[in-house]
């Protein structure tokens, strides 16, 4: 009976050790995480997407990718899960703002409650961008005789230092563009400029580079408005009193539409209407005789409807009405 009591009493403190022991044995049943830094996939000129495999070993897990042009890296992707299995799982990062035409190394990197690994290092190289012009004009439309520049920035691997030139094409653009000017360098951002102490007619404009003709800015038209000037006899009227407008119109538009316009609110409102006359000194005349029932601002349209000027209105005027 004594040896009986004494083999369950074994047999029952067996049992409490091993129960006490299996946290510790759970915990020893897990290891480092395995990781194996993949292949890359979507390679772009500012971007990649980086893969791999993470195995958990049995403990929860974290993972990134370190990145950059020497094996110091300096950069990572966020901190993601890979849970706590005891399988590999296909992870992966998306890597932005790279630089074109640029050889990175990468690895996979990854830890649990049981240590750090990082997979082995690996390459890529970023493809070049490829070269593109923007273009504008400023300013846009520009009045007749004024100065203008069209500008912008040649984009790309390589864009410093290239030779760009001007091309125009004017109304009625059936010519096709020809070069106009000097070639010009853009400068260590890709920008350039080319001044135009005046623009004759309604133009269309583009930038080429010359040793790659395929590379063509998008086509900027400029407008050239026509100047107006406005003069009024007085400024002061009796209700019903007229008042004289006259002008001239820059360059000579003999026969075009001549509007005052009175402001009502926020909209223009045409009060009265003539033409212009032909001049022989490069410009025309226009004068009219306006009944004027209230005071306000006024001022003077000129529309130009064959294409070769852009339509324009002169300055402000304010007439008040005396009593």
């Amino acid at each position: 009976m004594l040896r009986r009591t004494h083999r369950a009493g074994h047999w029952v403190l067996t049992m409490l050790v091993l129960s006490l022991a299996l946290p510790a044995l759970a915990s020893a049943a897990s290891t480092k995480p395995g990781v194996t830094t993949g292949a890359f996939a979507n390679l772009a000129a500012n971007s990649a997407t980086v893969l791999g495999k993470v195995d958990p070993n049995g403990a929860a897990t974290t993972y990134l990718f370190q990145y950059g042009p020497t094996t110091l890296y300096g950069a990572s992707s966020a901190v993601a899960a890979a849970g706590d299995g005891g399988s590999a799982l296909a992870v992966l990062a998306n890597l932005t703002g790279l630089a074109p035409a640029t050889t990175y190394h990468y690895r996979l990197f990854a830890h649990n409650r049981n240590g750090t690994v990082s997979g082995a290092d690996r390459l890529f190289k970023t493809p070049a961008q490829p070269l593109g012009l923007a273009l504008a004009a400023t300013v846009n439309p520009v009045p007749f005789g004024k100065p203008t520049t069209i500008a912008g920035t040649l984009t790309g691997t390589g864009n410093a230092g290239r030779q760009v030139v001007l091309q125009q094409n004017p109304f009625p653009y059936a010519g096709g563009f020809v070069t106009v000017g000097n070639p010009q360098l853009t400068g260590a951002d890709g920008a350039f400029g080319f001044p135009l102490l005046s623009v004759p007619l309604n133009t269309q404009y583009r930038v080429v580079l010359p040793e790659k003709p395929d590379v063509q800015s998008p086509i900027v038209g400029v407008g050239v408005a026509i100047r107006v000037s406005t003069n009024v006899n007085r400024q002061r009227v009796r209700t019903n009193g007229k008042v004289h407008f006259f002008g001239r119109v820059t360059p000579a538009r003999a026969g075009a539409q001549v509007a005052v316009q009175k402001l009502r609110g926020t909209r223009w409102v045409t009060v009265a209407g003539t033409i212009t006359h032909g001049s022989g000194k490069g410009f025309s005349r226009y004068g009219l005789n306006v009944r004027i029932r209230r005071g306000g601002t006024y001022r003077v349209f000129v529309s130009i409807v064959d294409g070769n000027f852009v339509s324009n209105f002169g300055r402000s005027v304010k007439i008040r009405r005396v009593f």
